[in-house]
């Protein structure tokens, strides 16, 4: 993900309100010891994230694909003391270490770890979400946009990571590739839902229902 100028991305970080040094921990172990540490929401989208839930006045929220917590601990941060948010994923030993940092944090009891398929919670739960942040396996996007509107309340909010996937929606030739444009064009062409497309980072779609 290296599409966006260096300079500009440092620019924007060093002018954003700072997170929690919890959060800033978090950032610093996953970038020296995960393989996949690129995954890491990060401070820009992060306090997006936080600032989303706050104008929103989100009360439950749904995140699909968590990594390390960092986007969790960011999503809770806003939330009110009866808010609650339910985390999906299917890496237990990441959830092991993202849990770690849960039980540290002030907003971890609001936050509930659901290991296993995504699509498969959101097929068994009848809970319905004011937020939703999805940010897991790219070929699966179009499934998961369609199980999670029908979950979304009215005037609720989607948030898909990674909708320009390094530039790559241009000219897509791979299925990740393909996935994501095919879900950005169907979001734009859906009748439920209005939506805009944010270049921050790697694309944010923000999309909420009517």
């Amino acid at each position: 993900m290296n599409f966006i100028d260096k300079e500009i991305e440092e620019y924007a970080k060093l002018y954003t309100s700072n997170e929690p040094e919890l959060l800033k921990e978090l950032a610093e172990f996953t970038e020296t010891n995960m393989p996949m540490a690129q995954m890491l929401t990060g401070k820009i989208e992060g306090r997006l994230l936080k600032m989303l839930v706050a104008l929103t006045g989100a009360k439950s929220i749904l995140e699909i694909g968590m990594f390390t917590g960092y986007s969790a601990l960011s999503l809770a941060e806003a939330l009110p003391e009866d808010g609650r948010l339910l985390t999906c994923d299917i890496d237990e030993e990441v959830a092991k270490l993202a849990q770690e940092y849960f039980a540290r944090s002030l907003h971890g009891s609001k936050i509930t770890v659901q290991l296993g398929p995504a699509l498969e919670t959101l097929s068994k739960t009848n809970q319905t979400f004011d937020l939703v942040f999805l940010d897991a396996d790219k070929e699966n996007y179009v499934e998961y946009y369609q199980s999670i509107i029908p979950k979304l309340n009215s005037n609720g909010l989607l948030v898909i990571d990674n909708c320009l996937w390094s530039g790559k929606v241009l000219e897509p030739q791979a299925e990740t590739d393909v996935a994501i444009h095919k879900l950005n064009q169907l979001i734009v062409t859906d009748p439920r839902v209005e939506n805009v497309v944010l270049t921050v980072r790697d694309g944010v779609n923000l999309v909420r229902k009517l």
